[in-house]
């Protein structure tokens, strides 16, 4: 009998979708005041590049340390420590006038805050609180919460930067990292366990330690291939959200035409995003990765041959939006597969780990193209070779839970 999800089930996932929404919404659109914070202070692109490029790192590191802390203290005081930090780095951006000084707050205040709001402490709390017949599909709502977060912010903080200006947009944003407290209360609510974890949980055995669950996967190769893959994402995701504007303005098209591309990707990706959680409950997710990293490496050749025209630009994001965070449901779904939900914050966030080592060299090494050769040209290339490669690599992936993790979990 299939598992029905419950109205609680929905307070949390609703409540999660909605502080992604805020978090990455925030996040993805940082890259739209490069140009602006350059004119202002005539900080240099390369310098702006790498407190972008540390951004994507220091967002990452959090990944799996608040999992971790997530499952020792509980989310709620990481969530809220999240909003405070996200809040503050955003408030005291406009006071930053050097390289280091975005660093900090950029590349390490607002990184950590949206790092502590992000897919690996919000998807864990869904997934142990649905059945598991629905994860998949949960994973890709809450998903969606961050696509539309970047459908609304991209254009409202372009809206903001050409009437009140980079400082005023910033602020607001300060303003916005505060409502993620008041959504931390719905996803907190108790749940009994769902019915299928209720009967394995008969005469189980007591779950394995966290060290014990690392060990076990540090040995399995299927873990290793989605690390892989997920590198190529994060290259891929942080080139585009941090040097699209500049790629545009290279093309002597209008700034909005980044924000309504970027505004684009978003809307594009809530339809990827629910598909892949669909899909995720009805085909092996390896094969879901394949299609979606290939589908990548095949718009962005297109793109390189097509006209650089506003319906161009356009175009591309709707076929890349489509896939943008859609990876997030397949490869947070084949973790808990392999090993459980029990450490699944600390699993999946070591492979956003992963993905944001990929994602500090897809914006620090646009900087750096980009000073050197004027262009994003050999950027592109290794984008596109990259996805195919990450498409491969997810092929050999086994698709069955790990023995010695299955009979504790």
């Amino acid at each position: 009998m299939s598992e029905a999800l419950t109205r609680k089930n929905l307070y949390v996932m609703v409540a999660a979708a909605a502080i992604l929404m805020i978090t990455m919404g925030m996040r993805q659109s940082t890259g739209l005041f490069i140009l602006p914070i350059i004119d202002s202070t005539h900080v240099s692109y390369a310098a702006m590049s790498l407190a972008m490029a540390i951004g994507q790192l220091f967002w990452g590191l959090m990944q799996p340390a608040v999992g971790a802390l997530s499952h020792r203290f509980g989310s709620r005081p990481v969530l809220i420590g999240g909003g405070l930090l996200l809040a503050a780095g955003s408030a005291l951006t406009p006071f930053a006038t050097t390289g280091f000084g975005f660093i900090v707050t950029i590349g390490v205040l607002t990184a950590a805050g949206a790092g502590a709001g992000s897919f690996a402490i919000l998807i864990s709390e869904v997934a142990q609180r649905v059945p598991g017949s629905k994860r998949s599909l949960a994973a890709g709502f809450v998903n969606a919460g961050g696509s539309l977060g970047q459908f609304v912010f991209a254009p409202a903080n372009q809206f903001m930067i050409a009437t009140i200006g980079w400082m005023g947009a910033m602020w607001a944003m300060a303003v916005a990292a505060l409502a993620t407290i008041p959504l931390i209360g719905p996803l907190m609510l108790k749940h009994a366990a769902p019915p299928s974890a209720n009967a394995a949980a008969a005469g189980a055995p007591a779950p394995i330690s966290l060290g014990e669950q690392l060990r076990i996967a540090a040995r399995d190769s299927s873990y290793w291939y989605l690390h892989a893959g997920f590198f190529t994402c994060g290259f891929h995701i942080a080139f585009l959200v941090t040097h699209l504007p500049g790629e545009v303005n290279l093309c002597a098209l209008p700034a909005s035409v980044a924000s309504k591309s970027l505004a684009i990707i978003g809307l594009a990706n809530i339809a990827g995003s629910l598909t892949a959680g669909w899909a995720g409950g009805v085909m092996r997710m390896k094969w879901l990765l394949f299609i979606m990293y290939f589908s990548r490496a095949a718009a962005i050749l297109i793109y390189l041959a097509a006209p650089k025209t506003e319906a161009t630009f356009y175009t591309f994001a709707i076929v890349l939006g489509f896939t943008w965070l859609a990876t997030v449901p397949p490869t947070a779904g084949l973790v808990g597969k392999l090993f459980g939900v029990s450490h699944l914050a600390t699993l999946f966030g070591l492979t956003m780990l992963t993905h944001q080592l990929g994602a500090f060299l897809g914006a620090f090494l646009g900087g750096i193209v980009m000073s050197k050769f004027g262009d994003f040209s050999w950027m592109w290339y290794a984008d596109a070779a990259l996805a195919l490669a990450a498409a491969l690599i997810n092929l050999p992936i086994r698709e069955a839970p790990v023995k010695a993790v299955s009979a504790a979990a």
